[in-house]
């Protein structure tokens, strides 16, 4: 049973990452996204609440589990029995810092392969930190995460 776990911060999860994780689903048997806890990142939502924006935004999707993590990555991985990395690319600048955090983590842990996966063309451009920008100057967002999401931006950002 192949198991691709997907980690980031998802603050919030958008339609981009929501592309990607159905795209590994459709390749792999279970699909870890693993929200990270990381104490020197600044999130507007709480680990517990992307957690849940995440589980609601992809309850479509049964092979997903969304779990929080706080460890180094490569262990995470392990600990799940999970044999690959899904990382997303959606412009050439994103690809030297994922290429170097690949490189990094297969000296820590050569069993584990990462992978790459770019979003449909229509996500390419979206990020979480725009979407949190866009939201707190009152512009819509509803093209760029699902309703639970923009539901919850809109109750932050007040």
């Amino acid at each position: 049973m192949a198991i691709v776990v997907y980690p980031g911060s998802f603050d919030p999860i958008t339609n981009g990452h929501i592309d990607l994780i159905h795209r590994a689903a459709k390749l792999f048997n279970k699909v870890i996204v693993a929200i990270a806890l990381n104490a020197k990142k600044k999130t507007l939502f709480s680990l517990s609440q992307r957690i849940e924006l995440a589980k609601q935004s992809l309850a479509d999707l049964d092979q997903v589990q969304v779990m929080g993590f706080d460890k180094l990555l490569v262990d995470f991985v392990q600990e799940q029995q999970a044999q690959v990395i899904l990382r997303g690319l959606r412009a050439v600048s994103d690809f030297d810092y994922e290429f170097q955090l690949a490189g990094m983590n297969r000296s820590l842990a050569s069993e584990i392969e990462t992978i790459f996966l770019t979003p449909a063309e229509q996500y390419t451009y979206i990020s979480s930190s725009l979407v949190k920008e866009i939201a707190s100057m009152q512009g819509s967002v509803s093209a760029f995460v699902n309703k639970a999401v923009e539901d919850a931006l809109l109750q932050q950002i007040r």
